[in-house]
């Protein structure tokens, strides 16, 4: 039985397992997005959800904190400059998981774990365009027919 076991050991050390979730967090925080496997993500979940609560309550204690864990101050500043301030109303669950589907190698299950409010927005057919571009000879008739 496993009761009272919390998370899972991933088939890392613990010293490699650490600094796996600790690099994994700084990615996340700094990109907003990555791919990874679903076991990965949902073990990296929790960690990246209490470093976002660190940036929003900002103080001082707070940031040391966070700069002991993510590995990079650029990262540690935007958490506290861009991302605390963006889910200061927000009571939690600041990260979503989508499922992927399967790697091709080992068959892993892959996932999407992304911040909340940064999603992937494709272009659609008429978003990006400023308006229709005519012919040069369609465009002279028209000028040809507004006067």
């Amino acid at each position: 039985m496993r009761h009272r076991v919390g998370g899972k050991k991933l088939g890392r050390k613990t010293a490699h397992r650490l600094m796996m979730f600790r690099n994994m967090v700084t990615s996340l925080l700094d990109k907003e997005c990555m791919v990874t496997t679903l076991d990965r993500a949902k073990a990296v979940r929790p960690i990246a959800e209490k470093m976002i609560t660190l940036g929003r309550h900002g103080s001082l204690h707070d940031r040391r904190r966070a700069a002991a864990f993510v590995k990079d101050p650029a990262v540690v500043s935007k958490l506290f400059s861009t991302l605390g301030p963006r889910f200061a109303e927000r009571p939690g669950g600041y990260t979503r998981i989508i499922r992927l589907g399967f790697r091709d190698g080992d068959g892993a299950q892959k996932a999407r774990i992304e911040l909340v409010g940064s999603e992937f927005k494709v272009a659609g057919k008429d978003e990006g365009k400023k308006g229709k571009k005519l012919p040069k000879k369609a465009a002279a008739e028209g000028e040809k027919k507004e006067k």
